[in-house]
Parts: C-alpha cells; sequence; structure tokens
C-alpha cells in the first residue's frame, strides 16, 4: 500500500508537470527541477529510517553533488535543441554526458 501510494504521488506530480509544460514550458521547466522529488524521497526515506541521521547525511549530498550531471544533461539538451537536432540525437547525447557524469560523481562520493 506504501508503494502504491509513493507511485501515485509520482504520476500526479509528473502529470501535472507535462500540464503546465502545454502552457508555459519554461514554468514545467522550473517544477521539473525544483526539489519536489528530492523533497518527496527525503521525507520517505526519513519515515522508512526515523533518526537515522547517517543515511540522511549520505541521501543529502549525494543529492546535492548529484546537481552537476543533471546541469550537464540539461545544458547539452539546450545546446542540440538550439541547433533543431532531432529528439533522439538529443536524448542520446544528453543521457550520455548526464551517464560520464554520474559515474563520476559517484566515484568522486566513495
Amino acid at each position: 500500500m506504501k508503494f502504491l501510494i509513493k507511485l501515485l504521488i509520482s504520476i500526479c506530480v509528473i502529470s501535472i508537470c507535462a500540464g503546465v509544460a502545454r502552457k508555459v514550458p519554461t514554468l514545467a521547466g522550473l517544477i521539473a527541477v525544483m526539489p519536489l522529488t528530492g523533497l518527496i524521497v527525503l521525507v520517505w526515506l526519513y519515515l522508512d529510517n526515523p533518526g537515522n541521521f547517517a543515511l540522511m547525511t549520505d541521501y543529502t549530498k549525494g543529492a546535492f553533488w548529484g546537481i552537476v550531471p543533471t546541469i550537464l544533461f540539461f545544458l547539452v539538451a539546450f545546446l542540440c535543441f538550439h541547433k533543431q537536432l532531432p529528439l533522439w540525437i538529443v536524448l542520446c547525447a544528453s543521457f550520455a554526458v548526464w551517464l560520464v557524469g554520474a559515474f563520476f560523481h559517484q566515484w568522486l562520493l566513495k
């Protein structure tokens, strides 16, 4: 039941963001990258592991430094869309850069 509630909340957030994107794409972009998802995970993680501040510290450290690969993802996507490249190229290039950043992220945080 807990999993289903988490899933429904996540679906609602994504659906709302997609709906806003049709009218105000820049606002939807802001909503998509706002720490709402991180906040939801933070609350669920805390409720599942009350008082485990080492776990919370590690999660927030990973989330904080995870911003860098995410910025790289959107930078590459922005540049590719600016050049009017097809969506599949934009996604492949963006995810490739994000993946390199994510591996680097994990290597640095070990």
